[in-house]
């Protein structure tokens, strides 16, 4: 709804508040060049997809390309690079793609069914620390047929195959640049998506340029695009205040969502688009640790942690309490932790570790990312640690690194206790539990449970209907809570702040919150 009558429009998955004037829109400017400049504070972990399973994917989404996508208002996967793919029985074991005629990377090169094999298979190949091959877990082999047909044979029914093909995880990449055994570190970039990269600033920016050749499903409103990571959300809403940059997307404090929303005159010149987020935060135990290792441990901390208090005090009405790992809005959803643990209950903490002979204060470290996921993580740190101290039953060090030293470190197992958050690969169930069990996971940690991993997941990958798999997530949902290995904490909501001359921000973030910078635009006149 905007907060001026004069303008009203609707749209599936957003409502949009506009703190601007008045006048007529437009998202043709004649034959002036548009370009457009986005804040982030979420930056590439690397510019070799074959390595990420992290925000990297935003930038892969707009100059990569896959061979199915989810364009705006889409659940369920679209042709991309493929011209159609299907499963070709009902067992769900084999996945045929066929490619779009005329494809090429931005160095000239053919995109045919060789380069789509050459991708997947290097994926696997050099199985990254922390990289996308877990998400192929179902994959037995890649196989083609002539330049324009790629198969998939699965080693058991997996109806969320074609969700992990759309996700900017399989971009497909040029064989001639990116090596079969090895990941590229030249520092450059070569794909067949929307946009060519320019050029890649580690810490300061990415230049990209509307790929002339590219042939896709993304119709593009603009013909540059510039990205500035910020480190910090003050900075980067300044830059917007200032017009340095003409829209943010990741990394608003919930200070700077309400102070958009309160309409203040220094802020009539910018607009603010909210949308639905499947997005959520929670953090993780290891279990090798002496005392994060311990069940009761956790679960004390699971009864202690007030997720009302935490997201009324620092995140301001932007996020809500997250009582399971499958957030509302997703096929699955429950409230878990809530029915096994109630309210925080500080004598009942104390309870489960007198009963575990547990001696009291607990001491532990939690370890959190300081530029991922904008400036508020730090005081959400602060708030969790003075509620967990308040008891008197825990004592709590915080430690904050960088993104790429903070990655490096949960994934040796150094950190006892570590906030994650986790932007969907797709809307479905399946990736908010898969993802974080198994020998190998996105978290470092092995998290062995062979009733999901061996019966739920297998069972619930026989299903197309993906609405008919209600049953086994809801029983995954109870084993995370027997074990508290994960504790969700809350579920945010999506916000894109822009000036008031920029359109399309309402359908800028796809089903995987990844932002879709071909929809954004100038507006001609006001």
């Amino acid at each position: 709804m905007f907060y001026r009558t004069c303008l009203q429009a609707t749209a599936a998955l957003a409502s949009i508040s506009l703190l601007a004037g008045c006048g007529l829109i437009s998202g043709d400017d004649g034959d002036a060049e548009q370009k457009i400049t986005v804040g982030t504070t979420s930056e590439p972990s690397t510019l070799d997809p074959a390595a990420a399973w992290d925000g990297s994917w935003e930038l892969y989404r707009n100059v990569f390309q896959t061979l199915l996508s989810f364009p705006t208002g889409s659940t369920t996967p679209k042709p991309d690079a493929a011209e159609s793919c299907r499963f070709p029985d009902a067992t769900n074991t084999v996945f045929e793609c066929k490619l779009r005629p005329g494809l090429k990377f931005t160095n000239g090169d053919k995109l045919d069914a060789a380069a789509v094999k050459h991708s997947i298979d290097r994926i696997r190949t050099i199985d990254a620390e922390g990289g996308p091959n877990g998400l192929l877990g179902s994959l037995e082999s890649v196989s083609t047929t002539g330049e324009d047909v790629v198969t998939f044979r699965l080693t058991s029914a997996d109806a969320t195959f074609p969700f992990i093909l759309a996700t900017p995880a399989m971009s497909i990449v040029p064989p001639s640049e990116y090596p079969a055994d090895a990941l590229r570190e030249d520092g450059k970039l070569t794909g067949s998506g929307p946009y060519a990269l320019d050029s890649y600033t580690t810490s300061e920016s990415a230049e990209m340029t509307r790929f002339a050749d590219y042939k896709g499903f993304a119709k593009i409103k603009n013909d540059k695009v510039t990205i500035r990571y910020y480190q910090d959300s003050d900075v980067m809403m300044q830059a917007l205040k200032d017009r340095t940059i003409d829209a943010i997307n990741r990394g608003l404090t919930a200070e700077e969502v309400v102070e958009l929303q309160e309409k203040r005159p220094e802020n009539d010149h910018l607009q603010l688009v909210e949308t639905v987020g499947a997005d959520i935060r929670y953090l993780v135990f290891n279990p090798d640790d002496p005392n994060a290792g311990k069940l009761a441990v956790r679960r004390a901390i699971a009864q202690t942690v007030d997720r009302g208090a935490l997201v009324q005090k620092v995140y301001r009405g932007t996020a809500e309490p997250l009582y399971s790992m499958v957030p509302k809005g997703i096929a699955g959803h429950t409230t878990e932790f809530y029915d096994r643990f109630g309210e925080p209950d500080a004598a009942k903490a104390e309870e489960i570790l007198d009963e575990a002979g547990i001696d009291t204060p607990v001491s532990l470290k939690f370890w959190y990312t300081t530029d991922r996921y904008g400036s508020s993580t730090a005081p959400e740190f602060a708030e969790i640690k003075r509620q967990l101290e308040e008891t008197g039953l825990f004592r709590i060090t915080l430690q904050g690194k960088p993104w790429t030293e903070f990655q490096e470190g949960y994934q040796s197992g150094d950190y006892p206790v570590f906030g994650r958050g986790w932007f969907p690969d797709f809307p479905d169930p399946d990736n908010f539990i898969a993802p974080f069990v198994g020998a190998k996971n996105v978290l470092g940690t092995p998290y062995e449970s062979p009733e999901i991993t061996e019966q739920l997941l297998p069972q619930s990958r026989r299903e197309s209907d993906r609405g008919a798999v209600t049953g086994q997530f809801e029983r995954a949902q109870e084993i995370l809570v027997d074990d508290v290995r994960l504790l969700p904490l809350w579920q945010g909501k999506l916000y894109v702040a822009a000036n008031e001359e920029i359109g399309g921000g309402e359908r800028a973030l796809d089903p995987q919150t990844v932002m879709q910078m071909w929809e954004l635009y100038r507006k001609k006149s006001w």
